[in-house]
């Protein structure tokens, strides 16, 4: 503390206490109203426009550790909410409305690839997935994923003169290059040799809005039916029974509602990006049990662009059944005209940080949405297109009231 308070007397830093106005406008507030049955935000959304110029341009006015942290450091009791690990660093950031988002710190360069004998719950966590996901899930029309955008932030005057955490505060150092870093508080993989960097201020990092509290908007996390072995040699039984999703058929809530089609587009969504950490997924309680899924925390994905990891697909290709909607937005994606990678390009451009993907990245997008149409093809030729092909085009209008209430 004593170094933390001489550095911070050499800098000349200080901590002045913003105003917090509310505005019923603010963007925040407008994405969180805007949250229904059918997704995240609606199509051509307003305020998701405003929403991400807000997190790339508000100044913050507090940094903290996200709940993982906290919950390492034993600072709360956040089990219904994150599963700790304290591998990877992420702060909550603040601003001006109330607005809340999670930060991610650049810890790997675009043009790297995950090393082929790391394991996925190893992996590094990489800002520029979680923006290129954002922009993927909107093309897909699935609107699950949180509104995410890049951002430069000078982690001096953004995050160590604003933070009110003495823990936060006291991982700060200056490197032998003069360069601002900080890491991560817990108990393994937290020490200067994780540390990231700025240079010497500036730091690349993504900014995922967060979604209204669990005290206004419920939130039930459960486990994936598809989820990997978290260990070096197991192995679950998806992984040895190609007959499994005959049980998971059985099991409520898999048995009577949408859910087990909504696992296949986010099989989808994972097996596109390359994501295999997909362990939990969230859904609001107010919708339901077919209510959509929310495709959170995709750091993991976009690590190797040379590899396909077929097992991803397990959900399709055992269960072979896919939504109308998400097979004719796939089919159009395939055409010349619409090719994914060419809209992902398109897309990305408006990020600050483009270009957020390398062009490997993103002609891989291509080649994994044919193998997705193929493995759609060899279902309909084994059962039929009436089988495999679920008609979800004519869904009833949801109620008024079926809102996701605001975090205020």
């Amino acid at each position: 503390s004593r170094r933390h308070r001489l550095y911070r007397e050499e800098l000349n830093l200080t901590s002045p206490a913003a105003p917090l106005p509310f505005r019923p406008e603010a963007s925040w507030l407008q994405f969180h109203l805007g949250i229904s049955r059918d997704g995240l935000y609606p199509r051509s959304s307003p305020a998701v426009t405003r929403l991400l110029r807000d997190m790339r341009e508000f100044p913050t006015i507090s940094a903290d550790y996200s709940q993982d942290e906290k919950a390492l450091l034993g600072a709360c009791d956040c089990s219904q909410i994150v599963k700790p690990s304290g591998v990877h660093l992420k702060l909550v950031l603040r601003f001006q409305d109330f607005g809340k988002a999670m930060f991610k710190p650049m810890r790997q360069k675009r043009e790297e690839e995950t090393p082929e004998d790391f394991f996925y719950f190893v992996d590094f966590q990489r800002h520029n997935a979680e923006i290129a996901a954002f922009h993927l899930d909107r093309i897909l029309d699935f609107r699950r994923v949180p509104p995410t955008v890049g951002r430069l932030i000078n982690v001096t005057r953004e995050i160590l003169e604003v933070t009110k955490n003495e823990v936060l505060q006291s991982v700060f150092f200056v490197s032998p290059a003069s360069n601002v870093c900080f890491f991560a508080k817990c108990p393994y993989m937290c020490k200067t040799e994780y540390a990231v960097c700025g240079n010497p201020h500036l730091l690349e990092g993504s900014l995922s809005a967060f979604l209204p509290s669990l005290n206004l908007a419920p939130r039930l996390s459960i486990p994936n039916p598809w989820i990997r072995s978290y260990s070096f040699d197991g192995k679950e039984e998806w992984e040895v029974n190609p007959l499994y999703c005959n049980t998971v058929r059985e099991i409520y809530p898999y048995s009577n509602s949408n859910r087990l089609l909504n696992i296949v587009d986010m099989a989808i969504f994972d097996f596109l990006i390359g994501n295999m950490d997909r362990h939990h997924y969230e859904m609001f309680t107010k919708f339901g049990d077919d209510g959509f899924l929310l495709h959170l925390d995709n750091a993991r994905g976009f690590g190797r662009h040379s590899h396909d990891e077929i097992s991803i697909l397990a959900p399709l290709s055992q269960c072979c059944t896919i939504k109308r909607t998400t097979l004719l937005r796939l089919q159009l994606l395939a055409e010349p005209d619409y090719r994914l990678s060419d809209v992902m390009r398109e897309s990305l451009l408006q990020d600050p940080l483009a270009p957020v993907l390398t062009e490997p990245h993103l002609l891989a997008l291509d080649r994994r949405l044919q193998l997705v149409l193929e493995a759609v093809g060899r279902c309909i030729d084994t059962f039929g297109e009436a089988t495999v092909v679920a008609n979800d085009t004519a869904q009833p209008p949801a109620p008024a009231s079926h809102r996701a209430e605001p975090d205020t």
